[in-house]
Parts: C-alpha cells; sequence; structure tokens
C-alpha cells in the first residue's frame, strides 16, 4: 500500500513515508530546524524523518527532519513534533499541540489539543494528557549558564492522566498511573497512583482501583 500525499503538501527529500501513510492538505514533514542566534537546541543538520505504516499527518500539521513517528499515529491539524523525537505506535497527537525537540513519547498516549510538551521531556506508555496542559524545563527562565546542566522537561510514567490546563514544572516525575487534576501546578515528584490537585499540587487520595490499567 502506498503512501497518499496531498497536492498541498511538502515531503522533504529522504523522508520515509511507511506503507499507508497520510499527508494531507498543507502538511509540511521532513523539515529541517531554523534556529534563532541564542537559541539552545542543538545545531546540526538531522537525519531523515520516518513515519510509520498507517501514520496520518493532518492539515497544516509540521514534523520535523530527525524524528521518528510510529505506525497509526495521527499528527492533528496544525499541531507541530520537532527534531529528534522518538513517537511510538498508535500515538495521537491533537490539534494545535506543540512536542518540542529531543522527547520521547511512548506507545498509546494521547495529547490532546493547544497542549505544550517542553524539549527533553519523556512521556511513557498509554499516557493521557489532557487540553492545554503547559510542561517546563527551565527553572532559570533563560537566565545563568548553570541552566544549561539542569534543563529538563517532565517524565510521565506509564498510564499517568494530566488533566486540562494544568502546569508540570522542569523535571518534575509523575508516578505511574498517577492522576493529576484540571489546573494543578505540580512542583515536585508525584507518587505511583496518586490524586493530586491545587496549587502547588498536593496529594488527594489514591486512584480507584478500577481505574488502573
Amino acid at each position: 500500500m502506498r503512501a497518499e500525499v496531498a497536492e498541498t503538501a511538502i515531503v522533504y527529500p529522504g523522508t520515509v513515508l511507511g506503507d499507508g501513510c497520510r499527508i494531507l492538505d498543507y502538511a509540511v514533514v521532513g523539515k529541517q530546524p531554523t534556529l534563532g542566534p541564542r537559541s539552545t537546541a542543538k545545531r546540526e543538520e538531522v537525519p531523515p524523518l520516518e513515519l510509520g505504516p498507517g501514520t496520518i499527518v493532518s492539515t497544516g500539521a509540521i514534523v520535523f527532519a530527525g524524528t521518528r513517528i510510529g505506525a497509526r499515529a495521527i499528527i492533528g491539524d496544525q499541531a507541530c513534533v520537532r527534531e529528534r523525537c522518538d513517537v511510538g505506535d498508535d500515538v495521537v497527537i491533537g490539534r494545535g499541540s506543540l512536542v518540542e525537540n529531543d522527547t520521547m513519547i511512548g506507545d498509546r498516549t494521547k495529547i490532546q489539543a493547544d497542549a505544550y510538551v517542553t524539549a527533553y521531556s519523556t512521556l511513557e506508555d498509554d499516557v493521557f494528557i489532557a487540553p492545554r496542559v503547559i510542561t517546563t524545563n527551565d527553572n532559570f527562565m533563560g537566565r545563568t549558564e548553570q541552566r544549561h546542566q539542569l534543563r529538563k522537561g517532565p517524565t510521565i510514567r506509564r498510564g499517568a492522566r494530566v488533566g486540562a490546563g494544568a502546569v508540570l514544572c522542569p523535571a518534575v516525575e509523575i508516578g505511574a498511573e498517577a492522576f493529576v487534576g484540571a489546573g494543578a501546578v505540580v512542583v515536585k515528584d508525584v507518587p505511583a497512583q496518586a490524586v493530586v490537585v491545587g496549587n502547588p499540587a498536593r496529594v488527594l487520595r489514591d486512584v480507584p482501583p478500577e481505574e488502573l490499567l
């Protein structure tokens, strides 16, 4: 089964399209990064983008070179996945969401509309990210040279869920099957299977057994 590419889509040379891939109107795939003069991202030409079989890159979405997307993933309308990301099978990245560079996303993870996944983050299998979640990776917000050694996004363990509008501070770990309530601000690690709410987020109770994977 051949890939399907819309007439208005742009596929950069070398991009690998798996069987049954669909690149929809005005999507751009395989683009090399363009960095500002003060960007802290690696300055190197990255290898071609690889899209697994059955993956769909929707209207107006952009997927950069140097990234690997697994099988049957959906990159939503106007979403963007930056360079050096590794995205598993059956992943959904919702409309308008941005996945920054050097991020790992496990199988069956769902990232809903307008979420921001910062660079150097890890999302394991079966993670759920609700709309407009914000993740961060720099406690110094661009000040001091010390930040370069400490820059790290959140690690979200298998089956964890993060509610709408939550904010995850740099380097926090969300434990396996934990539940972060809507609007919570997570400033420290969350235990596995814990429900946390509030600003700053605090443990409320455990996830009920019937909700565990």
